[in-house]
């Protein structure tokens, strides 16, 4: 297992729609040791395969102490009135900013073995649920900013000095 490094915006990968994973193709046990590890470290809610630069339908999840990964997760099911929530994104490191979630969510998709995987919370693992499989269709949290807002995100963003 290896903590990889995180993409940040910017980098094109995080703008493309993954590829579903083969189960059992070369390569898949170790890119769920990578996602566990890296998602391990503190502070860290969720991380999607293309924030290590793998354009893979897979994320992993680190919420309340519980640490573990989905394969081809599809975002099933969604629930109440969306609320402002602070969000953050490893990949758009040091920002916070108000946005749109719903407070439940609910995920499908498999293990490595094949076996269906459910998830599902609210509060933090429903915001993880959505904004992993956000990321995993192309899609920044940054994009679903009220305008002022995403005005205001994007100005800090180029003068941050990562970017």
């Amino acid at each position: 297992m290896t903590e990889r490094q995180i993409r940040l915006f910017g980098d094109p990968v995080l703008r493309s729609v993954c590829d579903p994973v083969v189960l059992g193709s070369r390569g898949v046990t170790d890119l769920v040791d990578d996602l566990l590890e890296t998602v391990a470290v503190p502070g860290r809610a969720g991380l999607a395969a293309n924030q290590i630069g793998v354009s893979s339908r897979a994320f992993s999840y680190n919420v309340d102490g519980v640490i573990g990964y989905i394969l081809n997760p599809v975002l099933a099911e969604v629930q109440g009135e969306p609320e402002l929530v602070d969000e953050g994104c490893l990949s758009v490191p040091g920002f916070f900013f108000p946005r749109l979630r719903y407070p439940f969510a609910r995920v499908t998709g498999v293990d490595l073995d094949g076996n269906p995987v459910e998830l599902s919370g609210d509060g933090l693992m429903g915001q993880a649920l959505q904004h992993e499989t956000d990321h995993l269709d192309g899609h920044l949290y940054i994009e679903g900013l009220q305008p002022e807002v995403k005005r205001e995100a994007m100005r800090a963003i180029r003068e941050s000095p990562w970017y």
